[in-house]
């Protein structure tokens, strides 16, 4: 007898007893609300920050699975007294919905996820469960419970995948285009690399399909490299702030390739900017936009090995090892079509990367522990 993917992954992932039943959370629906998953993560915890500031009601969704996500929860609960939160795992269908069904938010900002390429390698069912899976679990239920949801769905820019079709120049110090680019649009060919990105990719055209033909108002953000406070980078994701991490910490910085790989940054308060900005129109139908810090902020990763010893007199300890299947020499987005509709970087990379060491020197102690 064969088993379906769907009935295998919930075997692996079974809900718990009375796991349909989620607490009762009050609704004010005279307020605006938003319902973040992954919200206790380096960018939920950001924009659930900045959109309770502005008199929004916020519900986090999280499992806690991720490094850091209970201490940014505690961080927040300790600025404000009221903070709904839910502990939940996005590939529990019924626990989802259920939320999903009682918040009936204005907006859903879906940010949980599997992050890592590397990790998607690893056990790649796990990959699909929680990008792939998990997203259609939240589009079923906002198709049947909360239509007037406006869906924003942060995809990846390795939804392109290795982008072998664009010439490079090997300089000193780092890749660039043969001939002169504004960054990669989104008429770019989907080309899916690595577990990773297939399941975020299989995500990215489950949110615009059920925009197509189920009438939901989705977004699709096909984000590059975001960085800023509140973010415990590792080795596998979040490769600015682990560099900043690992140089204070003393411990080695392992450089996959010859570090010419070139990524643009936008900080994490530029991003939350980007969705106020598409909240804030009248709305827009099933669009997909790449963003990232364009061709202004860019770095290659021994660009910012450089900067930390010259800004910051610290000089990273590096090793060099083989390049990783599917990595992009090159990403720069092209943000035309967002400032068409009025948005562009504000936070340059020398404040935002200052900025960022800052954050991480005050509250090395913690981190330290969280990485020992």
């Amino acid at each position: 007898m064969r088993i379906s993917l769907h009935r295998q992954l919930l075997v692996r992932y079974p809900s718990r007893p009375g796991s349909r039943i989620i607490p009762e959370l009050r609704y004010n629906h005279n307020m605006k609300s938003i319902l973040i998953t992954g919200g206790a993560g380096f960018i939920g915890i950001n924009a659930a920050e900045r959109f309770i500031s502005t008199g929004w009601k916020v519900t986090i969704v999280d499992n806690l699975s991720r490094l850091g996500a209970d201490l940014n929860l505690a961080w927040l609960k300790s600025k404000y007294t009221e903070v709904d939160f839910l502990k939940i795992d996005i590939r529990d269908y019924d626990q989802i919905t259920d939320a999903i069904s009682k918040a009936k938010p204005d907006v859903l900002l879906h940010l949980a996820s599997q992050v890592a390429v590397t990790k998607s390698f690893l056990n790649p069912l796990n990959d699909f469960g929680v990008n792939a899976l998990g997203t259609l679990n939240i589009l079923e239920a906002l198709r049947l419970t909360s239509q007037n949801t406006h869906l924003i769905y942060a995809s990846t820019n390795k939804v392109y995948g290795d982008l072998k079709g664009i010439d490079l120049i090997e300089n000193i110090k780092r890749y660039v285009p043969k001939e002169i680019q504004t960054g990669i649009n989104e008429k770019q060919t989907l080309d899916f690399h690595s577990p990773y990105g297939c399941s975020k990719g299989a995500a990215d055209q489950y949110v615009l399909d059920y925009g197509r033909n189920f009438d939901l108002q989705t977004t699709v953000l096909r984000q590059s490299c975001i960085y800023g406070p509140r973010q415990f980078g590792v080795e596998d994701q979040g490769w600015v702030a682990w560099f900043i991490i690992a140089t204070l910490l003393e411990q080695d910085i392992t450089v996959f390739g010859n570090g010419k790989q070139v990524r643009d940054l936008l900080h994490v308060s530029d991003l939350i900017d980007l969705y106020e900005t598409l909240i804030s129109r009248p709305r827009i139908e099933n669009r997909v936009f790449n963003v990232g810090g364009g061709e202004i902020n860019t770095l290659s990763l021994i660009e910012l090995i450089d900067l930390l010893g010259v800004n910051f007199g610290h000089n990273p300890r590096i090793r060099f090892a083989s390049e990783r299947l599917g990595d992009q020499k090159y990403f720069v987005s092209d943000n035309k079509l967002l400032s068409d509709i009025g948005w562009e970087p504000q936070i340059g990379l020398s404040k935002g990367i200052t900025d960022l060491f800052a954050w991480i020197s005050e509250n090395l102690k913690m981190i330290r522990i969280m990485h020992k």
